[in-house]
């Protein structure tokens, strides 16, 4: 991790972008759009990745508007991720990352638009995306095709020139910092669960599923409600 601290303080966006390769699974022009707004970002705020050997004080909290391959590009990049309660998603649809000091709450919004970024891809990238990815329809060839399509998108990308973008300077209302929350164990499947997420029905604490109570959940179309069927053990999305 010192390595990618490294490449990041010295803005080597391809060496990041193989580390987010890495951490994403593949390499695709969203994944280097998240690369780059984040560097974007961090320039116009003057702070480098997040390294909990800083003070407190010093500490950044990136916001991202989509649940998308961006994000991972911004967590890569900036290392606020959900794991360590410095990245917050707010379920809006936008390609955009706010990235905020918590000394000051100061910070900058970046935002692209995804017609801006057709000018990247070479030819034929956006046909064979819809065949392979949209309609799942592709060959395997095709899939390797698209694959260094994707890749050669990515790497422009990473280049993208700062006017392309939308950037903000923006002050953002203070956020708490991760409370501690004591466990409850669930007097019916006996799990230990988060005491905010357990419910007390006829006096007894009962975790949210067991409970049959709506919750929430992060899929692809974005935050969604779950809740229990009453007569199987399944649970349906709204």
């Amino acid at each position: 991790m010192l390595a990618l601290n490294k490449l990041v303080s010295e803005r080597k966006a391809e060496e990041i972008l193989e580390y987010a390769r890495e951490f994403h699974g593949h390499i695709c022009p969203y994944l280097a759009l998240g690369i780059r707004a984040s560097l974007i970002a961090m320039d116009e705020v003057g702070v480098g990745r997040l390294d909990y050997s800083d003070s407190v004080d010093e500490s950044i909290l990136a916001i991202v508007e989509v649940n998308s391959c961006f994000i991972d590009g911004v967590q890569v990049t900036t290392g606020c991720t959900l794991g360590n309660n410095s990245l917050i998603y707010l379920d809006l649809g936008k390609t955009a990352l706010t990235l905020v000091k918590r000394s000051t709450w100061e910070g900058v919004r970046v935002y692209i638009d995804a017609e801006r970024l057709e000018k990247y891809y070479p030819p034929g990238a956006k046909e064979l995306f819809n065949k392979v990815i949209r309609e799942r329809k592709g060959t395997a060839e095709e899939r390797k095709q698209l694959k260094e399509l994707w890749e050669k998108a990515a790497k422009n990308i990473l280049h993208i020139p700062k006017e392309e973008f939308k950037i903000e300077h923006v002050n953002v209302p203070p956020i708490e910092q991760a409370p501690i929350f004591d466990s409850i164990r669930c007097s019916k499947c006996g799990e230990l669960t988060m005491s905010r997420r357990i419910v007390h029905v006829n006096g007894k604490p009962l975790c949210l599923n067991c409970a049959g109570k709506e919750y929430y959940a992060v899929i692809g179309r974005g935050i969604v409600k779950i809740k229990k069927r009453e007569d199987k053990t399944d649970a349906v999305l709204h």
